[in-house]
């Protein structure tokens, strides 16, 4: 959460020229509610059962770019339908810089008790294997915009044959 995976994933869909998903939009859309308001029914555990649904119907989806939540690699169906039918870039943030340029967000229900920071870093210490083991190219984020991420997205996925290289320049 707050690596960047929706603002780089709309940019990159932008210049590829193709749809562009988050799932934790389409869930929203489809449950009616928000996130948050989905944790304080249902739990994580709930949570994460409508998300499994959605990822699994995101991934039959074909020239799209799409965002995840965060804990969607939680569920071992998500990361084998995430790695089997799609290129997953992991957006790896270290827990400190997500701390920073999540200090202010009210949004986010897995942060809004005790602190914040240790959570983040619990979170991490989680979710950094499995996002590598579904992942098939991970860039370290720093601090930089998003649209140098979405540069280097781009340019991975170029020089790795995904896609073909860009004409021009971007």
């Amino acid at each position: 959460m707050g690596a960047g995976k929706t603002t780089v994933g709309r940019m990159l869909a932008q210049r590829l020229g193709l749809a562009f998903v988050d799932s934790d939009q389409e869930i929203e859309r489809e449950q009616g509610c928000s996130i948050a308001e989905l944790f304080a029914r249902g739990g994580e555990a709930g949570f994460r059962a409508i998300e499994a649904k959605m990822i699994d119907r995101l991934t039959r989806r074909a020239d799209i770019v799409l965002a995840t939540g965060g804990g969607a690699v939680l569920r071992a169906d998500n990361r084998k339908a995430l790695r089997e039918r799609g290129t997953v870039v992991y957006l790896r943030a270290s827990a400190d810089d997500l701390a920073h340029r999540l200090r202010n967000d009210r949004s986010r229900p897995l942060l809004q008790q005790g602190d914040a920071r240790a959570k983040l870093h619990e979170l991490f210490r989680v979710r950094d294997p499995l996002y590598r083991e579904t992942a098939h190219f991970v860039l370290d984020t720093g601090r930089p915009s998003a649209t140098l991420l979405a540069n280097m997205v781009q340019m991975q996925l170029e020089l790795a044959g995904v896609l073909p290289a860009s004409r021009n320049g971007t």
